[in-house]
């Protein structure tokens, strides 16, 4: 029995679903690129238009072979390409004691996958419907939501620590590494019997609560005390 193509899928509209693929997934690209982010412009058009291609071919890349007796599951190439993107994400986040990052990296190379998916298919209003949605979120939404305010930005950490050590560097250089931004608000000197020691209220902000940076800064030598506050609440009659 002969074989007889059921479908028909030419190249021009091969090229025209890989040619928006490359332009969509290049404005998610570059996005990442202008933020110097580890996985960049080429990393997400790559990605895209692999997932096309997978996608094209897991839907019409057989039809030379489909007949009566023969069926296909043009679902199950493109199911796969879902999990290997999955694998490609993982690579891009980094975990370093408590900060997690690289998370957003990673959804955008899910995203571009999934706008090369939507191209291949020949779903074109979904997949610019996607990018424009991706682009609305990080560049309008996200900075939105950093204006909004929060506890944090009502509170300071104030520190106590000796003094003449080195100690306030430590304390800024923790934080920093965490994903803190530091403003010192004030700062008091006293005499004690170890030695001079400093008061300090800093104001932390950072994506993470303040009150998880308590824990390692009390465990950086010559931190003696750490009390969270309201910036609001009275002095205690500490000077500037």
């Amino acid at each position: 029995m002969s074989l007889v193509p059921v479908v028909t899928h030419s190249s021009v509209l091969e090229a025209e679903l890989l040619l928006a693929t490359f332009v969509l997934c290049s404005l998610i690209g570059l996005e990442r690129q202008s933020r110097q982010k580890s996985a960049g412009y080429r990393t997400h058009v790559l990605v895209g238009l692999g997932a096309c291609s997978f996608t094209i071919v897991s839907g019409f890349g057989f039809t030379l072979v489909l007949g009566q007796e023969v069926n296909l599951d043009p679902s199950r190439i493109a199911a796969q390409v879902v999990s290997g993107i999955g694998f490609l994400g993982a690579g891009v986040i980094f975990k370093g004691g408590d900060v997690v990052r690289g998370l957003t990296t990673a959804a955008t190379i899910w995203q571009s996958a999934a706008v090369g998916m939507a191209c291949g298919a020949g779903m074109l209003s979904l997949a610019v419907l996607l990018t424009v949605l991706h682009l609305v979120t990080l560049y309008v939404v996200a900075p939105l939501m950093r204006r909004v305010p929060n506890a944090d930005r009502k509170r300071v950490l104030r520190v106590t620590y000796l003094d003449g050590h080195g100690v306030l560097r430590d304390i800024l250089a923790l934080a920093s590494s965490t994903g803190f931004a530091s403003t010192i608000e004030r700062s008091h000197r006293r005499s004690g019997a170890a030695g001079p020691t400093i008061t300090m209220d800093i104001r932390f902000l950072g994506r993470l609560p303040v009150r998880d940076l308590v824990p390692p800064l009390m465990q950086l030598d010559g931190v003696e005390d750490i009390a969270l506050r309201d910036a609001a609440q009275d002095d205690d009659g500490d000077g500037d």
